[in-house]
């Protein structure tokens, strides 16, 4: 199946499991053909597609319960029920079985990627090291939560850089669409997520992400004893695991915040439909476009290869995993990240072949 079919037959799919808002599809449609990060980012159900034949070798170690949709831009800050700022993956939309190396391949070729946009200055085949490093010791010690309050000092410090500017935040919050009513079980939702004092709300359509750009999301912002406070909400859709044919169940995202190693966001909750986090200038996912002009590449990648050991621990037994990470070479890991990248770009190719032909052919999507 080429893409364009393969991306009308996922985007049949998830519209008969949620509501699509055609004119976000439309725009992550126009981010997926100018930018190859943005397809990348946009077309996890194409990867879960192309990955177990495309790395077929590397595909054969042990079963997690995967992230799947992982990259150096699904990790975010949130604070914990102490208040204590923490540091980790924020997004398991996209979780499902798959084998262990499946996100570490994935993340490297999202650094693979972010490289020549100038995102990253890293070598691939040093990133790989890196990475493999950094799962490795997250499996060996049993893992450990980033907490940043305490010993993280170079992802402290690029954390707090991107929380120096809280105006910029609520403006663009402000920005957003207003809607007289959000869906009545997304309202629902959002309002059950605010406290009392905070019930008088201002709904929004909210326009954000790349992956998820499509689903209906929605934000509810309120004023609490003297300042402004938001949630959102994002409609929830099965793995697109699902619809590339591999087998489990639907929903995974509980079993990896339960019992992944990490300190819980207490206001992350899930409905059948909902998604419904906290936004806050200090609750957020952070872009690399916006980290300081100095910071420690290398402390960042060690970093996400242990919160990615932190995550496949919720799926227990780290001896059989550390067992066969034993024969995987950073090499290994490189090459096959290295053909998915050169996979996705024939297809991001077609895509903006195909985004230049006739309106009438887009709009057949």
């Amino acid at each position: 199946m080429n893409f364009i079919k393969a991306t009308r037959s996922y985007e049949k799919w998830l519209a008969c499991h949620l509501r699509l808002v055609p004119a976000d599809l439309a725009l992550k449609h126009n981010y997926m053909a100018n930018s190859f990060f943005a397809f990348f980012r946009g077309t996890f159900y194409r990867w879960a597609q192309l990955w177990p034949e495309v790395c077929a070798s590397i595909a054969k170690a042990p079963e997690v319960v995967a992230v799947g949709d992982l990259h150096v831009e699904n990790f975010g800050t949130w604070r914990d029920s102490e208040g204590r700022l923490v540091w980790g993956i924020n997004d398991f939309d996209e979780a499902f079985p798959m084998a262990c190396t499946n996100d570490l391949t994935r993340l490297l070729a999202s650094v693979q990627i972010a490289c020549p946009d100038g995102r990253l200055k890293i070598e691939a085949q040093a990133a790989a090291e890196i990475l493999l490093t950094g799962y490795r010791k997250g499996l060996q010690t049993g893992g450990k939560p980033f907490v940043l309050a305490e010993e993280e000092t170079s992802l402290r410090e690029m954390a707090r850089d991107r929380l120096r500017d809280p105006e910029k935040f609520w403006r663009h919050l402000q920005k957003q669409r207003q809607v007289k009513s959000a869906p009545r079980s997304a309202r629902k939702a959002l309002l059950s997520a605010l406290p009392e004092t905070g019930k008088q709300v201002r709904f929004a359509h909210r326009v954000a992400g790349v992956g998820s750009l499509g689903h209906e999301r929605y934000i509810a912002v309120a004023l609490h004893h003297g300042g402004r406070i938001a949630r959102e909400a994002k409609a929830r859709a099965p793995s697109a695991c699902v619809w590339a044919g591999q087998r489990g169940k639907k929903d995974y995202y509980l079993r990896l915040i339960n019992k992944g190693v990490r300190c819980p966001d207490p206001f992350l909750a899930l409905t059948d439909e909902w998604v419904v986090r906290r936004l806050s200038p200090d609750c957020c996912r952070l872009e690399l476009a916006e980290l300081p002009r100095r910071w420690d590449e290398e402390a960042l990648l060690l970093a996400m290869g242990w919160e990615t050991a932190n995550i496949h621990l919720a799926s227990g037994n780290p001896a059989a995993i550390l067992k066969r990470f034993g024969k995987i070479r950073a090499t290994s890991l490189n090459q096959s990240a290295t053909d998915m990248v050169n996979a996705l770009r024939k297809d991001w190719k077609r895509w903006q072949a195909w985004q230049k032909g006739p309106s009438r052919r887009r709009s057949s999507l």
